[in-house]
């Protein structure tokens, strides 16, 4: 198991194939990082499908407001089109970066819209380097985020079973 080094900066992701281990970089992106934390406390992420899978790309998730699939009025063709009802994000860029397994934070055109969804690199995608903020990197169960099912969106999509912040997570 992947050392963790600091809790309160580490998210555990749960798929069907087992948990991903995330070390958040509060240093480089701490908007985005408290963000993230404050989603997964509110168990925002749970049940929410990874509704864009790129195979040799990315992993996108995390739209709370459309994504849920255990909500009764769950459309998977809408999943991707929203965020949370907190406000947007300042772009947060930085020189980190877009090396396989890290997170960055999805948006549209514009820069500042940030919201809840993110992404996971499946491989190194450099030319997205300070477009994107980078602000977490998955440190253990990168094999788990490989077996995402694959699909814009997939057919039968994954969901992000869980995802805690490590701290919470210690009882």
């Amino acid at each position: 198991m992947a050392e963790i080094k600091d809790p309160e900066n580490t998210i555990l992701l749960e798929l069907k194939s087992g948990t991903v281990t995330i070390e958040l970089l509060p240093e480089i992106a701490p908007l985005h990082v408290e963000r993230m934390k404050e989603l997964a406390r509110a168990g925002a992420y749970d049940g929410v499908v990874f509704h864009r899978v790129i195979d040799g790309f990315m992993a996108q998730t995390g739209d709370v407001e459309h994504g849920n699939s255990s909500k009764e009025n769950f459309n998977l063709r809408r999943a991707g089109t929203g965020g949370s009802d907190l406000p947007d994000l300042k772009q947060e860029f930085s020189g980190i970066p877009h090396d396989r397994g890290t997170i960055g934070a999805a948006r549209s055109q514009n820069p500042n819209s940030a919201n809840s969804q993110f992404f996971i690199n499946f491989n190194d995608n450099h030319f997205l380097n300070r477009q994107y903020t980078v602000y977490g990197r998955v440190i253990e169960g990168m094999e788990h985020v490989d077996k995402i099912t694959r699909g814009e969106p997939p057919a039968d999509p994954d969901t992000m079973i869980s995802m805690k912040v490590a701290a919470d997570a210690a009882s």
